[in-house]
């Protein structure tokens, strides 16, 4: 891997190839340095993003805090004008502007509260988890059309919702076919899947760098549902014929994370979530028999002693891993 400008510049300040008090300015002459343009943007994008915020929760307590002084109609008439405007500023704004998409985001955030809206002016009767199922269908062409990573958390944040208010609903019927732990199976293939979509949608990107927090997201909420099933399998929970593969699938996420992360595309993030995983369960693993016997404060020795040489280790693995990223 290449060594950016700053790494170089830090380097040779280091081995006194650079005065100390020369450092700052060599590194404005290496670009390392925000400038005042880079300032700017940030600050751009900073304010559109809080503004845009602002605007959409502004119409949200809007609505709970004049509900019983505004009429039906009046209602309907200012969250349709709200969906209405957001996408007239997309179409002006366009799809290749920071603001365009922005403004595409606000209009979905504005069907929920439409949606939202329907159910209590009608009283249907739906269920909460309708009402996000239908919300994540009706903005899935939106999230199309934009390719906007933040507007695709949103809309795999409320698929998640779906999921978890379904079950909450529906338990009883499916517990009998998969058992308690079947919303934590399903959540983990959903994330899971997501998470090699996006990988294989940012390999054909042009700059990776660009996307990263989105992958790490996806990668934390996928390894810890899959840490959280192994940690129920070694547990004991028996009460469906899938738990006793929560290991397995624990060491398939890490072995492809591992290879992944490490061989292709390495990012130091994701394998010190997996040095996290390791850690948990081995402890895990080691309280469940360790914890049995009689001799509680020997055993808290035993894993506290064994917690920090895994930290270590993995402080050490990591670090080796950074530096030869590097060299």
């Amino acid at each position: 891997m290449r060594k950016t400008n700053r790494q170089l510049l830090l380097e040779w300040a280091e081995q006194s190839s650079i005065d100390g008090r020369q450092l700052k300015d060599a590194l404005n002459v290496g670009g390392v340095l925000p400038t005042v343009s880079d300032w700017r943007g940030f600050l751009d994008k900073l304010l559109l993003y809080v503004g845009a915020l602002f605007v959409a929760s502004g119409v949200v307590f809007f609505f709970a805090y004049n509900w019983d002084d505004l009429g039906r109609f009046a209602q309907f008439a200012l969250v349709q004008g709200a969906i209405v405007a957001a996408l007239v500023a997309f179409w002006m704004l366009g799809l290749e502007k920071l603001s365009g998409k922005i403004s595409l985001m606000m209009a979905a955030i504005f069907v929920g509260v439409l949606l939202a809206l329907i159910g209590q002016t009608y009283q249907t009767g739906a269920d909460p988890y309708e009402l996000f199922t239908v919300w994540c269908v009706l903005i899935l062409p939106w999230a199309l059309l934009a390719r906007f990573d933040v507007l695709w958390v949103f809309w795999l944040l409320l698929l998640n919702l779906s999921i978890s208010l379904y079950y909450q609903v529906f338990g009883g019927l499916f517990h009998v076919l998969l058992g308690g732990e079947q919303m934590l199976w399903i959540l983990f293939v959903v994330n899971t899947v997501a998470l090699l979509i996006w990988e294989w949608v940012v390999t054909k990107g042009a700059d990776r760098r660009k996307v990263r927090w989105m992958t790490r997201l996806l990668a934390t909420v996928s390894g810890g549902l899959a840490s959280t099933l192994a940690i129920l399998n070694l547990l004991g929970s028996d009460e469906s014929s899938f738990s006793q593969y929560g290991v397995l699938a624990w060491l398939g996420w890490m072995a492809l994370a591992y290879y992944w992360y490490r061989h292709v595309e390495v990012d130091v993030y994701v394998l010190s979530i997996g040095v996290l995983s390791v850690i948990a369960i081995v402890s895990v693993f080691l309280g469940r028999f360790l914890f049995s016997g009689a001799d509680a404060f020997a055993s808290l020795l035993i894993m506290s002693a064994v917690i920090i040489g895994l930290s270590a280790a993995g402080a050490y693995w990591l670090r080796s891993v950074v530096l030869g990223e590097q060299s």
